[in-house]
């Protein structure tokens, strides 16, 4: 059965914020990111709408409404340039108020007011790899589940414990934990003996760090510049990732 335009106009009008908020869903959508989708728990998935190719595809069917669509359906509930195969749409997850205990112990980046959802879902993707269990989003910054963002975790969002906060709450609930952030004027990252536990504080592309973060940050960081050269400054999720794999190395040695 073709499908309705009400489920075309309702899927479509996720792509934006306020709709994704009001129904309380998002959509992802690619093979990989769906089959992960369907093996977890913590997200549910309320539809899969899939191409007969994919379907065939998969070595059993999986457990949720599922609608086979055509190639041009599916390019109509896209959000993507070019449609791939399967998409979903899956409910927004309960926003838990308290920080998880495990934070402690382990190693968490602070967004404070990363607009770009690209880097966002990078920032997501660098925080999986170098094992950063916990990511938490201060105002102002992008929204994972738009589609752009979603795509850029390529997948990663499904692995990290990513929740909205204001960096002062973290650092009440955890004192002792050390907060670094990054400056030109901040020690040198080669230089330095990490400890086991932190919070890695990334800032705005273009403003850094807000005045309000700084307040919290302890240690700075600076990532240096090779001799001669005169690059004025790194993309965030590129300097986030020198800076993760700076800090974890404590852990994986």
């Amino acid at each position: 059965m073709p499908l309705s335009s009400g489920t075309i106009k309702f899927i479509s009008s996720l792509r934006q914020r306020k709709f994704r908020q009001n129904y309380h869903k998002f959509t992802a959508e690619g093979g990989r990111i769906v089959g992960e989708l369907l093996s977890q728990t913590r997200y549910e998935v309320d539809h899969v709408y899939a191409l007969e190719e994919w379907v065939v595809g998969q070595s059993e069917i999986p457990s949720v409404p599922l609608t086979v669509v055509t190639p041009k359906e599916l390019g109509r509930i896209s959000q993507l340039r070019t449609a791939n195969q399967v998409l979903a749409v899956v409910d927004l997850p309960e926003q838990e108020v308290d920080l998880p205990s495990e934070m402690a112990e382990s190693w968490s980046l602070y967004l404070d007011g990363v607009q770009s959802p690209s880097n966002l879902g990078a920032l997501l993707r660098i925080a999986d790899w170098f094992g950063f269990q916990h990511v938490i989003a201060g105002e102002g910054t992008a929204d994972l589940y738009g589609s752009k963002s979603i795509q850029a975790t390529m997948g990663s969002f499904l692995r990290i414990d990513f929740r909205k906060g204001d960096l002062r709450q973290v650092t009440e609930r955890f004192p002792s934990l050390p907060v670094f952030g990054a400056d030109l004027a901040g020690e040198n990252i080669y230089q330095i003996e990490p400890p086991k536990s932190g919070i890695l504080v990334i800032g705005a592309e273009g403003p850094g760090v807000s005045n309000a973060a700084r307040t919290q940050v302890q240690r700075w960081l600076t990532i240096p510049r090779a001799p001669g050269r005169e690059a004025e400054s790194l993309n965030a999720a590129v300097a986030a990732g020198i800076l993760c794999g700076g800090l974890s190395s404590s852990a994986v040695r």
